[in-house]
């Protein structure tokens, strides 16, 4: 699977915020004391916009920039032989960010998102609102060795609780309560028994305002 791929499954941008919202609110109930924690999602990341981001702590990173216009994607596996780093001149992959339009240019130049001035990406979607689905750009890959969007976005473009559940259960290597889970992915309100199953450590009071500047329901 590469951002081709990706482009044909992943949600239309109302339905990806809500989806990029939620997996942040449930590693806030899983992970209430890390400081940087695999999803993060922030309401106030520019003036109208909006971030969804994924660090796996192994130099792996996506993010999902929510604009005026649409809504950019971005990932970085830092092993694909698609990085800027594995290429002599020090540059993107040829055709990932090229046709990226104006409307989105400042996302690809974002310095939160370069190195010396130098995209960290082997992943680029984008959709403007009036687009009928995700664009991506003329790529020719590699061979044997595809850009990571098949790993990093596996659980936006599966956009299950059970999915999530999957993935949860391995990296924190503790069971998850699916009934939990899909009361988050439905958008229901906070509530005490569903964050004890989650995580027994954790009252809905500590986490009430984090789960609130997500834009989690909370009552």
């Amino acid at each position: 699977m590469t951002a081709y791929d990706v482009a044909r499954l992943l949600p239309a941008i109302p339905d990806l915020r809500a989806l990029c919202r939620t997996l942040a609110a449930l590693d806030v109930v899983l992970d209430p004391d890390s400081d940087v924690r695999y999803h993060l999602y922030d309401t106030e990341w520019a003036p109208g916009e909006e971030l969804a981001s994924m660090y796996d702590g192994a130099g792996n990173e996506y993010s999902v920039v929510f604009t005026a216009a649409g809504a950019f994607v971005r990932g970085f596996d830092h092993e694909s032989s698609m990085s800027p780093y594995a290429s002599d001149d020090d540059k993107p992959w040829p055709g990932v960010v090229d046709s990226v339009p104006d409307v989105f240019r400042a996302c690809v130049e974002e310095p939160a998102f370069c190195d010396d001035l130098v995209p960290r990406v082997t992943v680029c979607l984008w959709r403007e609102h009036g687009d009928s689905a995700w664009r991506h750009g003329d790529i020719a890959f590699p061979e044997g060795d595809e850009d990571g969007a098949d790993w990093m976005f596996a659980l936006l473009t599966a956009g299950t609780p059970e999915a999530f559940q999957d993935w949860a259960q391995d990296y924190y290597g503790e069971p998850v309560d699916l009934d939990a889970v899909r009361h988050f992915y439905a958008g229901r309100p906070l509530t005490a028994d569903v964050v004890t199953a989650l995580n027994p450590a954790v009252t809905p009071a500590a986490i009430a305002d984090e789960l609130a500047a997500l834009g989690h329901p909370v009552r």
